[in-house]
């Protein structure tokens, strides 16, 4: 059973800058493709970043050159660099495992998720 677990969310002022982790557990991390998405109350998940295994990346327009994923295949660990965060930032954000695609903005391309962590950005 392949598990995922996000850290580093938190508050920041507008302008600033967080990096998430997601630590993958239980499969073979370097096959996989990693995403992170966002969620805020009353919408669906939102696609933000994917990596693939390939370390080819797409990023959602809206957060084009002020987020940044990576991966770290010895430590099992994929990460989002968020800078020049904005109120409309704030959200849950989730990483997820895609294992069969080479990267995919679509959320049912995606066969495992972790359980978030808080994002909040205040102006």
């Amino acid at each position: 059973q392949v598990q995922l677990v996000e850290s580093g969310g938190g508050w920041v002022q507008a302008g600033g800058s967080l990096r998430l982790s997601c630590v993958v557990s239980g499969g073979t991390f370097s096959s996989f493709s990693m995403g992170w998405f966002r969620r805020t109350p009353g919408k669906e998940r939102e696609f933000m970043a994917t990596i693939s295994r390939a370390e080819r990346t797409l990023y959602a327009d809206s957060v084009k050159g002020r987020f940044t994923i990576s991966r770290d295949n010895a430590k099992n660990t994929a990460y989002l660099d968020m800078r020049s965060l904005k109120p409309e930032d704030t959200a849950v954000y989730y990483c997820a495992v895609d294992m069969y695609y080479s990267g995919s903005y679509l959320p049912k391309d995606y066969d495992y998720w972790g359980q978030g962590t808080q994002v909040t950005v205040s102006s």
